[in-house]
């Protein structure tokens, strides 16, 4: 007889990016955000898992992976320029050993950052051939991963919710690229932003997924509370399985004040020598316009509640040896949880604990060392956590689920959308709103279309409104980081619907203008704009 554990884990990590992709420029600013989300989060992940499987551990850990990011992964151009990027780091990490070799303090950083560079490059072409999509994709086929989707270019669903056709298609098109992608239909989707309004769920089941994602307080504020909480899914009225977010155990985590990237031995993310260093100097490996941008170079240390030039030097291994007493400290907070709350439940109690994946090595830059260590624990024989997947509980404890209509939530600043519907974005829905009727009803007119032309068109302008939805854009606006760029990605996309549309309803099709479009973006492109004629999905 196996005896059960006292409690189960269920880490996701969830890995986003928007579709960025500029061949017109030749440095474009915005893909350094993808050069960098590779080289300190995805390959070192990569790396962990990989460690787990030649080490026989029996990691079990969920990733969304969405489909923007995904084509990103799959993009020659893109390729490309990532393998330029680590050319230039590993160079000027070269200078770097030159440039401290007296520097006693910041000199054993500078080796490390070669030497971590000249690791990527390894990943990247020996390790993975360039195909980092399939590198996940590996870890899914030998047990340590399970892959899902989110919607096509990770939209806020809710927002969209009186475009029922436009929801649909979002879903859609994001499960059909997964399943293009990895072969198989993926068995549960991470809703954008953990968004959710009541109905969602059908769209969900009539996909064929098995589950998605709550906020806790999508549980918590009912009038009605469900008996186990969130230490158990809960079923929607639609029969899909609803995973709640454990609250506590995730800012333990992820929160910069409260959490664990926050202690002063851990690598500072805000100091970087792209800014510290003489102009000149570092003038190759900034923007080519002169903007000095971060490089990747950081020596300093959180240290504490100082000012960016009081930080300490920075020791990689003895943060290291931090992120391994954090994993303890995660382990033995999770168990006393989950000891304190089998009293009282059938089942053992499931702690639901998701990421961003750009958490794990860009923002925490010690944080794949602490996923490894914390993974490796719940291993052990006779480990009390367990690590599993949400179909793994499904499969083991699916049975007897409370049924539970969940209310219109996000996770988020509020919990309910304040960050993407905002006076800072809020112009945007009317225009979002008003391309996805007109979309619907071409498609409806057009089901079928004969004209090859007409049809290209038609499908670009799928395209066009399915980037123009992104759940990105409107947080950019709130947040201020970069809101000329994504106040221009809607406008192109939906200038660019609005043309074609007009070119579909004259019946006269610029091919030399559309051809452009369709090779400056090339993603999805075996979508077809049907994809918007229906409602339910199960008639697409």
């Amino acid at each position: 007889m196996t005896t059960l554990p006292t409690g189960y884990l269920a880490l996701v990590l969830h890995a986003h990016l928007p579709y960025v992709r500029h061949p017109e420029y030749a440095d474009p600013f915005e893909e350094r955000w993808f050069h960098a989300a590779v080289t300190e989060c995805y390959l070192p992940l990569l790396e962990v898992f990989d460690g787990w499987r030649r080490d026989g551990v029996e990691g079990r850990l969920t990733v969304s992976l969405s489909p923007t990011l995904v084509a990103m992964f799959d993009d020659p151009l893109l390729h490309g320029r990532y393998r330029a990027h680590l050319e230039k780091l590993i160079e000027l990490a070269q200078s770097e050993i030159v440039r401290t070799r007296l520097l006693l303090e910041f000199h054993p950083v500078a080796r490390f950052y070669l030497d971590r560079f000249r690791s990527c490059r390894r990943a990247f072409e020996e390790t993975w051939g360039g195909d980092l999509a399939g590198a996940f994709d590996s870890f899914r086929a030998s047990g340590q991963l399970e892959l899902i989707t989110t919607s096509a270019t990770h939209a806020f669903l809710p927002l969209l919710q009186h475009q029922s056709a436009a929801v649909a298609a979002q879903v859609r098109v994001g499960e059909e690229a997964f399943e293009r992608r990895f072969g198989a239909a993926p068995p549960g989707l991470w809703n954008a932003e953990m968004g959710y309004h009541p109905g969602l769920d059908a769209v969900f089941g009539s996909a064929g997924l098995n589950y998605f994602f709550l906020d806790s307080h999508a549980l918590q504020d009912l009038r009605r509370l469900p008996m186990r909480g969130c230490l158990a899914p809960v079923r929607s009225p639609a029969g899909v399985a609803a995973f709640a977010r454990d609250a506590g155990a995730t800012r333990e985590v992820w929160s910069a004040t409260e959490g664990y990237p926050g202690d002063t031995l851990y690598r500072e993310y805000h100091r970087d020598a792209g800014h510290d260093l003489e102009f000149e100097y570092v003038r190759p490996y900034i923007h080519e316009s002169g903007q000095r941008v971060a490089t990747g170079f950081k020596y300093h240390r959180v240290t504490g509640p100082v000012e960016l030039d009081q930080k300490g030097p920075y020791d990689p291994a003895a943060a290291r040896a931090r992120a391994d007493d954090h994993a303890r400290d995660f382990f033995r907070k999770r168990l006393d949880q989950c000891a304190e709350a089998a009293g009282r439940l059938d089942r053992p109690p499931l702690v639901t604990v998701p990421y961003d994946a750009e958490l794990m090595g860009h923002w925490w830059y010690e944080g794949p060392i602490w996923l490894d260590r914390l993974m490796r624990l719940m291993s052990e024989p006779g480990s009390p956590i367990r690590p599993l997947t949400p179909s793994d509980y499904l499969a083991r404890h699916g049975e007897g689920l409370e049924t539970i209509d969940p209310p219109f939530s996000s996770w988020g600043l509020g919990g309910y959308a304040a960050m993407w519907l905002d006076p800072a974005n809020a112009w945007i829905y009317p225009r979002l709103h008003g391309a996805a009727d007109r979309m619907t009803d071409l498609a409806r007119r057009h089901r079928g279309e004969s004209d090859p032309p007409r049809r290209r068109a038609l499908d670009q302008m799928a395209r066009q409104l399915l980037l123009a939805q992104s759940s990105d854009w409107p947080f950019i606006m709130k947040t201020g980081t970069a809101e000329p760029y994504a106040r221009r990605r809607i406008e192109d996309h939906l200038t660019h619907f609005d043309r074609l549309e007009g070119q579909v309803r004259s019946g006269r099709i610029n091919t030399g203008a559309l051809a452009e479009l369709e090779s400056r973006a090339p993603i999805f492109s075996w979508l077809r704009f049907e994809v918007f004629a229906q409602e339910n999905m199960n008639h697409l």
